[in-house]
Parts: C-alpha cells; sequence; structure tokens
C-alpha cells in the first residue's frame, strides 16, 4: 500500500515540475519576445539573463526528478513506515 503512494508522488513531483517549468519558460519566453520588440539595442544583454534563467528553471526541475527518483528507488521514509505499530 505505502509502495503505491510513493509511486503516485514521485509522479506528482515529476509532472507538477515538468508543467511548472514549462509554464515558466513559457512566460518567460513571451516577456523576452514583447521587451526585445520595445527595446531592440537591449536584445543581448536580455537574451543572456534569459537563457540564464532557463537553465535555471530547467535545472529546480531536474533537481524535483532526481528527489522523485530517490523516493522511489530508496524511500528513507520506509523504515519509519514498518515500524509503527499496528
Amino acid at each position: 500500500m505505502e509502495v503505491s503512494f510513493v509511486a503516485l508522488a514521485a509522479g506528482l513531483i515529476i509532472g507538477l515540475g515538468a508543467v511548472g517549468a514549462c509554464i515558466g519558460i513559457g512566460i518567460m519566453g513571451s516577456k523576452y519576445l514583447e521587451s526585445a520588440a520595445r527595446q531592440p539595442e537591449l536584445m543581448n544583454e536580455l537574451q543572456t539573463k534569459m537563457f540564464l534563467l532557463a537553465g535555471l528553471i530547467d535545472a529546480a526541475f531536474i533537481i524535483g526528478t532526481g528527489i522523485a527518483l530517490w523516493f522511489a528507488t530508496a524511500n528513507p521514509f520506509l523504515a519509519q513506515i514498518a515500524n509503527l505499530p499496528k
């Protein structure tokens, strides 16, 4: 029973993290295009900042995926659940 909840939680962590990263990068890309259209002379500086932030957003998603896979394979909470009185 507990293993199924771990699989469900890992799926939610990965899925919601992917949705959040996609929405964040989409909003950031649209704002970059808006600002580049308004001030074309700042395009290079804005592009550098956009790619830096895109990497940080993706890094947060990848860290969440790593934690979810860690919980799925070596769940640290299973020992505590096994010791609970029944």
